[in-house]
């Protein structure tokens, strides 16, 4: 499956629990299509004390979220596009279907 979205781009959920949510990708998972999106999809962990935590205790992570259920929000209109591929001046780039922008 061709992943449309990267680390660092600025998504919204379109289904599920977190329905709207917006942030931006900080890892994307290319084997499992999945992405880890800052803000979003949080759940408790608990920890053990260990040297870098020594507290331990309740830890709010984010979690992975399928990357279908994702939708890129386009820089200029502030909506969320879908993406398309194509060669331009000899490269590979991603563009915004909405502006026909370059991503």
């Amino acid at each position: 499956m061709k992943l449309r979205i990267k680390a660092g781009d600025t998504v919204r959920v379109i289904t599920g629990d977190h329905k709207g949510s917006e942030g931006k990708v900080l890892r994307v998972d290319r084997e499992k299509n999945k992405a880890i999106v800052e803000g979003v999809n949080e759940v408790s962990k608990h920890e053990k004390p260990s040297a870098q935590n020594p507290q331990g205790g309740i830890v709010k992570k984010e979690a992975p979220i399928h990357v279908s259920n994702l939708a890129l929000i386009d820089s200029k209109s502030g909506e969320t596009t879908r993406v398309g591929f194509e060669i331009r001046d000899g490269k590979k780039v991603r563009f915004s279907k909405k502006s026909n922008e370059v991503i």
